[in-house]
Parts: structure tokens; C-alpha cells; sequence
């Protein structure tokens, strides 16, 4: 979600009043809300950062190649385009990335897709928003939330590691919005996992369908939002399971928006995801808190035109971690993946999540890069996960 026209709606209206701004100062690490995280380190760019050409912003999503030992970003730029790059960390910290490669993202035309001064007809202008690495890291997949205004609704497409377009996935019907079903505005793909076997991929909206109800607030946690897995090579949908994120953790402080929802997803394991929900607040900020949950459990909504609390049950959901509770101030989260693993884990893991935030381009925010180590649950792998089938 682009939170660019609400933080700058927060700031102005910080600037007008008279109480003195001073940043939130970063919360006590507590093991209590981060049971199955231990802080490696983070790292940021200073807004404004340059490379290749473009101002480095707008990180929407991360995937790592193991093969290659890079990271793969998603930028949602006026005119959207990938990085790739080198990120180093060990036991107790964390490098800067050293980046390695940009490029455009192309529409299937073989042309990059047209800034909003200059739209063209037929063609989309993506807000792109998650990315994960086909097997064998030669091509990718990418979603957009879509353009709504221009009657583009969300998009799941797979380019070639250049940038260059390969297809564009077929969505099923229910996907496509219109103006009291289907998903909202600025509230659709948001979350990208690939199975383990590569062979489907789970899609996440970030917001609740509208006909399954009201978003969250600080009193509720809002209807449920959608998770649809699909054959990637058809875009057959083969499951759906429902996701109630919590309430708005924090009242606003300032006029402006409270929000809550999915930013992103991953898979661990065959049969589980790591879903992570971001929330923001006008005056009070940015918060981030992981979840776990089994496919398997709750019921499959593939079938619901809409969703009441007596037609089906929810997938149960286990505390990974609140990323405040690790001891830092978490920005505006919305990339995971999992990086490459400690040689030794401090506590017999090893194995390490990365996470990334989208600073909107706005210059009161960062690019803000956060390694952690995820440490054992019960029913869990022995073997780290990986985004690379």
C-alpha cells in the first residue's frame, strides 16, 4: 500500500501545531512479544540515495537467490523497476547493501510502463508491490495493486530477471473489483509466497474483500482478509483461506489514517506461512508484527461469495515476533524474505529472516533493512526455509 498522500497529510498537519515533534524513541527489547526472533542487526539509506540513475525508495518487496547469493527488491516507483544486491551480516550485524543492478520493469509491449504525465491506452501504471524468484532465479514474479482509477484492477505477472515481460497470470473473476465486491482500492496484492516445490504461489490481499466487510480499527480487527493459492502455470486457483489481523494497535495521534492489514507473506515449509501485518497511525507511527500459520487449518473460502463470522473459520495464527519488541522502531515494513543462514545460530537456528521498508520517498521516512534470526517453534523445520524452489 502506497501510505505516501497519508504521511504527508501527517506531517502537515504536524507542522501546524504547536506541540514540539521529536521521534519515538525506540521501544525495550522484550522476549515475551519476540519469542521466535532474535535482532541480527539494521541498516539504512539515507532518503534521497542514488543509484544507477534512479533515487533508491520505494522498496515494496525482497527475495533472495541462494545460487547467487543476491537479493532481489521491488521498487514502487512512478515507472517501477528491480535491484539487484549484496547483503552481508553475521551473528550480531548487519552491512549496508552494496547494490549490484537495476532495472525497468517493461509492460508486455517490450516499452516501460508510462509515468502518470504521460498514461497510455492499454496500459496499466503498476503500484508493485511484492516479488519472489521463479525456480532456477532466471525469471520472477511481481503483483500490482492495480490501477483503479483507469479500470485496471490488481495484477500477478512473471518477468525475466532483466526486467523484460514473460506473461501476465490470469486472476480468477472474484479479483476483479467492482463497486461492492471484490478487493478494495489500495488494499490488493500485497503478499507474494511461492510453495516450497514451486509450483503454485499464495497471494495475500492486505485489506478485506468489500463485500466481507469492514477494515480494522482500534476496536476490531475488521473482517478477514483473503489468501488464494494458484497454479502458477495455469492461474487456476487451487485454495483460499481467510486471515483475521488484529486491530489498529495504536490510536492516531493526529487527523489521518489508522490502519492494519497483510504487507506481506512467505513460506515456511509446505504447509505453513509467515504472514506479516503492518500498521499505521497519524502521530503515533509505524508498527510490524509476524505471524505463523498452517494452510492446512480454518476453512477453504475459495467457494464464499462473502464472508460472515457463521460461514467459515478463520486459520489459527502464532506470535512470531512484534517487531517493536526486538528493540528497534520498524519503519514502514513490507518486504520478508528468508536470507542466507548463519554459519552457527546464537540460539541452534541459523536460520535468518530479512526484512525491508518502503519509504514512500518521502524524506521524514527510511529505507530501513532488518536481519533476524528465526528461531525454532514448536512443529517447525530443522532445515531452514527458502524462497529459491
Amino acid at each position: 500500500m502506497n501510505l505516501l498522500r497519508w504521511v504527508w497529510t501527517t506531517l502537515l498537519a504536524l507542522a501546524g501545531c504547536a506541540l514540539p515533534i521529536s521521534p519515538l524513541a525506540p521501544p525495550t527489547p522484550d522476549a515475551r512479544l519476540a519469542p521466535h526472533l532474535r535482532l541480527i542487526g539494521v541498516a539504512e539509506l539515507s532518503p534521497g540515495t542514488e543509484y544507477g540513475g534512479t533515487t533508491l525508495g520505494g522498496l515494496s518487496g525482497i527475495d533472495y537467490d541462494a545460487a547467487q547469493d543476491a537479493y532481489l527488491f521491488i521498487s514502487d516507483a512512478r515507472q517501477p523497476h528491480v535491484y539487484t544486491a549484496r547483503l552481508h551480516y553475521g551473528a550480531h550485524g548487519l552491512d549496508t547493501p552494496r547494490f549490484t543492478g537495476v532495472h525497468a520493469l517493461l509492460h508486455a509491449s517490450g516499452q516501460p510502463f508510462a509515468p502518470w504525465w504521460n498514461l497510455q491506452p492499454g496500459m496499466d501504471r503498476p503500484d508493485a508491490e511484492a516479488v519472489r524468484w521463479l525456480p532456477g532465479a532466471r525469471a520472477f514474479l511481481w503483483t500490482s495493486e492495480g490501477d483503479f482509477g483507469r479500470g485496471f484492477g490488481p495484477q500477478l505477472r512473471a518477468a525475466r530477471a532483466d526486467g523484460s515481460p514473460v506473461r501476465a497470470l490470469p486472476l480468477p473473476a472474484s479479483f476483479t473489483p467492482t463497486k461492492k465486491h471484490g478487493p478494495r482500492r489500495n488494499g490488493t496484492l500485497e503478499g507474494l509466497a511461492l510453495t516450497p516445490d514451486g509450483h503454485s504461489a499464495w497471494l495475500a490481499m492486505e485489506l478485506p474483500w468489500k463485500q466481507d466487510g469492514d477494515e480494522a480499527t482500534p476496536a476490531n480487527g475488521g473482517a478477514p482478509v483473503r489468501i488464494t493459492q494458484i497454479d502458477i502455470a495455469s492461474g487456476r486457483p487451487l485454495h483460499q483461506i481467510a486471515y483475521q489481523p488484529d486491530a489498529v494497535p495504536r490510536t492516531r495521534r493526529l487527523p489521518g489514517p489508522q490502519i492494519n492489514g497483510v504487507s506481506e507473506i512467505l513460506a515456511d515449509g509446505p504447509h505453513h506461512l509467515l504472514v506479516l501485518e503492518r500498521d499505521y497511525s497519524a502521530g503515533a507511527g509505524f508498527g510490524a508484527r509476524l505471524y505463523r500459520i498452517d494452510t492446512r487449518m480454518g476453512s477453504d473460502t475459495l467457494a464464499l461469495d462473502a464472508l460472515t463470522p457463521a460461514n467459515h473459520s478463520v486459520a489459527p495464527k502464532t506470535l512470531v515476533a512484534d517487531l517493536a519488541a526486538l528493540g528497534l522502531t520498524p519503519d514502514n515494513i513490507e518486504g520478508m524474505t528468508w536470507g542466507a543462514p548463519l554459519t552457527q545460530g546464537a540460539q541452534g537456528s541459523g536460520c535468518v529472516l530479512v526484512f525491508v521498508s518502503d519509504d514512500n520517498f518521502n524524506p521524514a521516512q527510511v529505507t530501513q533493512f532488518i536481519a533476524a534470526e528465526y528461531l525454532p517453534l514448536r512443529g517447525g523445520h530443522e532445515r531452514c526455509a527458502t524462497t529459491s524452489p
